[in-house]
């Protein structure tokens, strides 16, 4: 089982050329978009996105995009913001927006309101799909700083999923292991970024594609 991972396009449509190029080279089962499909844009601005894409899809919401984008682009693809399901024999748990941030961005969600939206939805051994990282896992800023979701890193702590989707933090691109959980950020679709990342036998893998892979 095959996915291509994007994230953070920030409404950058002129990507879509390069993303449906990658779909047609590398044939995935589905596309797993993990947020910040518009920068600040609508609903509508969204759903245009999503069906420009030549592939299942499989969406969250980042924190730039709008409060309404879970129930809007259910009719598109995927609207996967608090939900769970099964693909490829695997389960997918996901959930969207972000933690606090200090620049009070428009889907912000408390730790304890991620942490509750995702355990009663998750299982051992899952694909975890989030806009935001865990902390400490692909969440350092340059600052230096630590800036991923406790309420995250408590799931990931209780359930060990076997692969860890995130983006959000633009520079933390990066395909990590720690113990049984392969971390991936594949960077920002609008830097033209993305992954390419494989689950075989319950092993994953993932390979980063860039502008320099094309």
């Amino acid at each position: 089982m095959r996915f291509l991972v994007i994230t953070d396009l920030h409404q950058k449509t002129s990507a879509l050329g390069w993303i449906n190029a990658e779909i047609k080279e590398y044939s995935p089962d589905a596309v797993l978009f993990l947020g910040d499909i518009t920068d600040f844009g609508t609903s509508e601005d969204a759903v245009g996105i999503l069906e420009s894409i030549d592939s299942e899809v499989y969406a969250i919401p980042g924190n730039c995009d709008p409060l309404d984008l879970p129930e809007r682009i259910k009719g598109v693809c995927h609207s996967m913001h608090g939900e769970c399901t099964e693909i490829g024999g695997m389960h997918l748990a996901a959930v969207g927006g972000s933690n606090p941030t200090i620049f009070d961005t428009p889907f912000e969600l408390s730790e304890e309101n991620l942490y509750s939206m995702l355990r009663p939805i998750s299982k051992n051994g899952m694909i975890l799909m989030t806009h935001a990282p865990a902390h400490g896992r692909l969440d350092t800023i340059p600052s230096g700083l630590n800036v991923g979701s406790t309420g995250i890193r408590r799931i990931v702590d209780e359930f060990s999923p076997v692969l860890a989707l995130s983006g959000h933090i633009h520079e933390a691109i990066g395909a990590v292991r720690f113990g049984d959980t392969l971390f991936v950020n594949p960077g920002p679709a609008r830097d033209g970024r993305s992954a390419l990342v494989t689950l075989d036998g319950g092993a994953a893998s993932a390979e980063l594609l860039g502008p320099l892979s094309r």
